[in-house]
């Protein structure tokens, strides 16, 4: 985070290097991966030079029609730039190959002004989505094309979470002809894959790696903040849909990921989990990536207690699943305990697996955790702020913690640190509620989806 006044630093940088480039993107495909690499460049300051590498399985298409490919290609540097743009917000995005209409314009716009909402919050900046870039065009190359190929069966991006695993256990999968598929995968991500019945023959591979020059920025004091990634993932996951021939991809974004952290703003860390984004991205890319491919998120109608209730009688996930992003930067992925992911999850599943269970799983009672107080807090809403994490509402939390208070006293349990302090300070949630059984018809299912998951959530 950049330090003093952030908003004149934000200023000057956009003045200093007022234009970002776009320059190229190259494919090299043989037998075994499809590798991109993008071409960036903060004009007077640095170029970028990440890629992604996707490995290739036995069902793989061969007849890959080189425009498509370029178009999607094309599209994924558009979001991948966000993550090297940031660093000085310019005013001027020059697209040197390809070129897009004043409504594709005005998409990634709000894309990007929504994405990086966090991001200016944060660092205290203060700019307008008119104002934020003027997008140019040095070249008139456009992609057009018909797509004649068929299309049948799920994609499904699974990230090692609790969601995801309620998805695999939930939609109707055939194993010999879905695909599951992760970006960067670690064990976590291929044990829930086996773990539902794939073959790691049936995980697609993706690899993204970052451009060191953006790190160096970060230390340097440049701007730095959250990025929206699941955009990213939208577009990656509709390139591999078509590189395999799946018609559905389907997402495990929940009913919450819509609720913005700073209420009555834009500022929402899950932007581009919500429907919003999944709505736009579904008419975007109708009109211009134009495949017989359809994005959707299955649990759309679900909220985080009925997805962790959902997925608490999966045992033979409990000591393989993991969320925290922080434990995840260490091998093998751990629950850091620290964070406000760790505490939301072990909050959640409170209700639904027993206390002796959970600290078996974290390795300790986050109750009992003084140093989480103020993170338990904010994630009740007596704090601050939501906290900027893929964490649930207050109304969620309010239910759960309400929850498991019930269950210590049927028990007569003496209540760990953390719920004694919420008993004593806060008015507990009416257990009263159809929080477990409503559902949020705001989603973009079949009706045989929707009627597969509104059966799940009414069992006992």
């Amino acid at each position: 985070m950049l330090d003093g006044n952030n908003n004149s630093k934000a200023l000057i940088f956009r003045e200093q290097y007022p234009n970002f480039i776009y320059h190229n993107f190259k494919i090299e495909d043989n037998n075994e991966e499809l590798t991109i690499k993008f071409h960036f460049e903060i004009e007077g300051l640095k170029e970028f030079f990440p890629t992604i590498r996707i490995l290739k399985k036995k069902y793989f298409k061969n007849n890959i029609d080189k425009t498509i490919l370029d178009n999607l290609v094309f599209h994924i540097g558009l979001i991948e730039m966000i993550s090297y743009y940031k660093a000085t917000l310019s005013k001027n995005i020059i697209i040197e190959c390809g070129a897009l209409s004043n409504n594709q314009i005005e998409f990634f716009k709000k894309l990007f002004f929504n994405g990086l909402s966090e991001l200016m919050y944060r660092n205290n900046i203060s700019i307008s989505k008119d104002e934020l870039f003027d997008m140019s065009f040095t070249s008139n190359i456009t992609y057009s094309y018909e797509d004649n190929n068929e299309y049948s069966g799920y994609l499904i991006p699974i990230g090692g979470g609790k969601d995801s695993i309620v998805t695999l256990e939930n939609l109707p999968i055939e194993l010999d002809r879905d695909l599951v598929i992760s970006i960067n995968p670690k064990d976590p991500h291929k044990d829930c894959a086996t773990t539902r019945g794939f073959s790691l023959d049936r995980l697609v591979e993706v690899y993204r790696t970052i451009d060191k020059g953006i790190i160096e920025l970060n230390n340097e004091g440049f701007i730095n903040g959250h990025t929206p990634f699941s955009a990213l993932v939208s577009f990656i996951t509709y390139l591999v849909a078509y590189l395999t021939g799946k018609k559905y991809i389907a997402l495990s974004n929940e009913s919450s990921a819509n609720d913005a952290n700073i209420p009555g703003t834009h500022v929402n860390h899950q932007y581009s989990k919500s429907y919003e984004y999944e709505n736009d991205f579904r008419n975007y890319s109708n009109k211009y990536l134009k495949l017989n491919i359809e994005y959707f998120s299955f649990l759309r109608g679900l909220n985080e207690i009925e997805i962790t209730k959902l997925f608490s009688k999966y045992d033979k996930y409990h000591n393989i699943f993991k969320s925290c992003n922080l434990g995840s930067k260490e091998t093998p992925w751990i629950w850091c305990n620290n964070c406000p992911k760790c505490m939301f999850v072990y909050t959640m599943l409170s209700p639904f697996i027993a206390e002796e269970k959970l600290i078996e799983l974290f390795g300790e009672n986050l109750f009992n955790k003084e140093s989480l107080k103020e993170t338990f807090i904010d994630l009740t809403g007596n704090g601050k702020l939501k906290p900027f994490e893929c964490v649930g509402t207050k109304e969620e939390v309010g239910y759960a913690i309400s929850k498991t208070i019930s269950i210590y006293e049927q028990n007569n349990k003496e209540l760990p640190l953390l719920l004694k302090y919420y008993r004593d300070n806060y008015k507990l949630v009416d257990l009263n509620t159809d929080l477990l059984t409503i559902y949020n018809e705001d989603n973009n299912n079949t009706e045989e989806l929707n009627n597969i998951l509104k059966e799940n959530i009414q069992d006992d």
